[in-house]
C-alpha cells in the first residue's frame, strides 16, 4: 500500500473533530496526525507536525481559519488547506480562498465528497470547481479591486504568451480543460500544458488561484 495521506484537523468543536477523525481513520489510505481547537494552536502544532492536508474551519476563536490559512501558505512546503464552512458563499470561505486555500467545502458535504476532496487536493488539484469559485467572486464583487485600477495591463501578466492569457480568461470564466480544448481546437494535453505554465509563471498554487488572478487583473469581471 502506498504511503498514507496525513490529515490535520482544525475546528473549535471537539465533537466535529471526533467525527472527522473516525471517518478519516477508517480509510486505509488516510490517517489523522493531529488536531487543534483554533488557528493559534494549529500553527503551533503544525510547526512540529508533518501533514499533507489540513481540514480548516473558518469561524474560530483566537485566530480564525482565514488568517491561519494565510500564515500556513507562507511556510515552506505548506500543506494543502481545505476550508470547511457551514454556509454556502460564506465571505470567510471567499477570503480563505484568496489567502491560499485549495478547496472550499460545506460542512454538510457527504462523507464521500469530503474523502474525495482530501485525495484530490493531495494529488495537486483544487476541489472547488472554477465555476464555484467564480460564483464566490461574483457574489463578493465589492471586495475585489476597483476595475479601473485592475486592468489587463497588470504586470503579473507580463510573462504570459497571448495563448496563455486567453487560457487564463477561459479558466476565469469557469471552463473545464475539455471545454477549453474545444474552444481552441486542441487536445486536453495541450490545455494542461498551458495551465501548468500559467501556474508556474504566475506563482499560483492551483486552478482556484488562477480564477482569483483572472478577476484581480481585470481579465474577467462580474
Amino acid at each position: 500500500m502506498s504511503e498514507q495521506i496525513r490529515v490535520f484537523l482544525v475546528d473549535d468543536q471537539e465533537l466535529v473533530r471526533a467525527g472527522f477523525r473516525m471517518l478519516i481513520d477508517a480509510q486505509p489510505d488516510l490517517t489523522v496526525v493531529g488536531e487543534a481547537g483554533d488557528g493559534g494552536e494549529a500553527l503551533e502544532r503544525l510547526a512540529v507536525t508533518r501533514c499533507d492536508v489540513v481540514l480548516m474551519d473558518v469561524r474560530m476563536p483566537r485566530l480564525d481559519g482565514v488568517e491561519t490559512t494565510r500564515r500556513l501558505a507562507e511556510r515552506p512546503d505548506a500543506p494543502q488547506v481545505i476550508v470547511l464552512t457551514t454556509f454556502d458563499l460564506d465571505e470567510y470561505a471567499f477570503a480563505a480562498i484568496r489567502a491560499g486555500a485549495a478547496a472550499f467545502l460545506l460542512k454538510d458535504a457527504t462523507p464521500e465528497t469530503l474523502l474525495g476532496a482530501i485525495r484530490t487536493v493531495h494529488a495537486g488539484d483544487s476541489v472547488v470547481a472554477p465555476s464555484t469559485t467564480r460564483r464566490l467572486l461574483e457574489h463578493f464583487a465589492t471586495a475585489l479591486p476597483d476595475p479601473a485600477a485592475a486592468t489587463p495591463a497588470d504586470d503579473r501578466l507580463d510573462p504570459l504568451t497571448e495563448r496563455e492569457r486567453e487560457t487564463l480568461v477561459l479558466v476565469g470564466r469557469g471552463l473545464t480543460n475539455a471545454e477549453i480544448a474545444a474552444e481552441f481546437v486542441v487536445s486536453e494535453a495541450t490545455v494542461k500544458t498551458h495551465i501548468g505554465r500559467l501556474l508556474a509563471k504566475t506563482g499560483s498554487r492551483d486552478r482556484v488561484q488562477l480564477v482569483v488572478l483572472a478577476y484581480d487583473v481585470g481579465l474577467v469581471r462580474p
